[in-house]
């Protein structure tokens, strides 16, 4: 027996609901299929148990640093009130909230997994064992996200290591944990874990945080050396070994070490694999519309896969941007430009249009909640290289800045604006210091909204915030002409 409707989503994460919820105001017959919980990786394994995990110890680092405050901090974090709160976050894995959403928003969902079986059709394969078939009228989406990347080091699969999931739902913080990749993920749980009380070792062969600018890895390296890990760099490992666990099938128990290609050995209780992310397309019927299963989906600025004008790839599946908050913004302009089409309308596809994701390719903001956190959005000094643009790059210290002084005692921090000399526009910004992440807005709106640079001087920020530093960057730029 077959269903129809006007648009499948295949995966109910953010992404995909945000598709669907668009799709179903404009008018069309919307399902979605998912075979694990609806909310996806971001609301239960990804971003909102990560935050809730290096909150409280962002908190106590913060209180430490007011005199007065650090006078009252007079304990240590409680690890396991803090995974509780955790399992509140993720509404203990229970996407009943979700499903209610979804009926409130006419929305139907089938669960199971999807997978195509040829044009505009889907097969979902139930959880009784059973299977059922969907056809789209107008269009489907992919919208199945990511998976972490394990790369090829001898034992380190037979090791059961931790990936971003494991890390984020432990039950219990290891006396020791070692983390393989110094990217955002690998980064996040190395201080959320540290301020835990656990040993960390961090083992990124190239740095930390290397797409961003070169201070930020700097000043996210010191600060996780003050919560006592160790960073250890221009190194890898290039043999995995778990050893002293009770049988084959325990997911932990024993020791893991780690021979590093210097001939050092780390041993840790767990270890952390943080380095990628690879798309989740296999076993998703690519190869009965010709394409390759396991490859990241090309997408066009309206998120429509070339050469298939009813196939969309939404959110990570298609390598654009590999965050939930750029994902739904993706979905947004997919869901709109979808609905447009089945009414026979233009896609509106000119940079910026209603129907596309212009800010994908240089108005990409990112917060990385370490201590320090790092703001981010738009071109590095490196980028704008690259992209051969004539700028200017001003650098300002965050602890000069009167409100800076008032959030910490001693206050480090950097903050960088990266002008287009040629267009007399903020290209790029990059914040780093405690409190940040809250600057990143004003940044993503300069950029996207090409404010020129005169015009920002009379953007006046109050005092005494953070704010301030926009103030500061701008008269290290200098004063307008008259």
């Amino acid at each position: 027996m077959q269903q129809e409707f006007d648009l499948i989503v295949i995966g109910g994460g953010p992404v995909g609901e945000n598709v669907a919820d668009r799709a179903v105001q404009g008018g069309l017959s919307t399902v979605i299929v998912e075979h694990e919980l609806v909310g996806g990786e971001c609301s239960y394994w990804a971003c909102m148990p990560s935050k809730a995990l290096l909150r409280a110890g962002a908190a106590i680092s913060a209180a430490r640093r007011v005199p007065g405050a650090a006078e009252a901090v007079t304990g240590h974090l409680d690890v396991q009130a803090l995974f509780a709160h955790r399992d509140d976050v993720v509404k203990h894995w229970d996407d009943s909230g979700q499903l209610e959403w979804l009926d409130g928003a006419g929305i139907q969902l089938v669960r199971g997994h999807g997978r195509l079986d040829g044009e505009r059709r889907v097969v979902v394969d139930t959880p009784d064992g059973g299977s059922v078939e969907l056809r789209a009228r107008v269009a489907v989406v992919v919208a199945t996200g990511s998976d972490p990347l394990i790369p090829r080091i001898e034992g380190l699969a037979e090791a059961r290591p931790w990936a971003s999931r494991e890390a984020t739902s432990a039950e219990q913080a290891p006396r020791r944990l070692a983390v393989i990749g110094g990217g955002v993920v690998g980064v996040e749980m190395a201080a959320a874990y540290a301020s835990f009380g656990t040993e960390v070792t961090v083992i990124a062969r190239s740095g930390l945080l290397r797409e961003f600018e070169p201070f930020a890895g700097e000043l996210v390296g010191e600060g996780l050396a003050e919560q006592g890990a160790r960073v250890i760099t221009g190194a890898s490992p290039v043999r995995v070994e778990r050893v002293g666990a009770a049988d084959d099938a325990d997911a932990s128990g024993g020791e893991v070490r780690i021979e590093l290609s210097t001939g050092e050995t780390i041993v840790a209780d767990e270890v952390l694999v943080a380095t990628g992310r690879t798309p989740r397309t296999h076993g998703l019927g690519l190869e009965t519309i010709g394409l390759e299963p396991g490859d990241w989906l090309e997408a066009d600025d309206t998120l429509r896969v070339p050469g298939h004008d009813w196939l969309y790839a939404v959110g990570d599946v298609n390598h654009r941007a590999l965050l939930t908050h750029q994902g739904k913004y993706q979905a947004r302009a997919a869901g709109d430009a979808i609905a447009a089409r089945a009414r026979g309308d233009e896609a509106s596809d000119a940079p910026w249009g209603a129907h596309v994701a212009t800010a994908d390719h240089h108005a990409v903001p990112q917060v990385v909640f370490a201590d320090p956190e790092v703001a981010a959005v738009g071109l590095t000094a490196a980028g704008v290289e690259e992209a051969g643009l004539r700028t200017r790059v001003l650098d300002y210290e965050l602890g000069w800045v009167a409100g800076a002084s008032l959030l910490a005692d001693g206050y480090r921090g950097t903050a960088r604006m990266i002008v287009d000399e040629d267009r007399g526009v903020v290209v790029g910004a990059t914040f780093v210091g405690q409190d940040v992440a809250e600057l990143v807005q004003a940044a993503t709106i300069a950029i996207v909204g090409e404010v020129p640079i005169d015009r920002l001087w009379h953007a006046v920020p109050a005092y005494p915030t953070m704010s301030e530093v926009w103030l500061r960057l701008l008269e290290a730029y200098g004063r307008p002409a008259a």
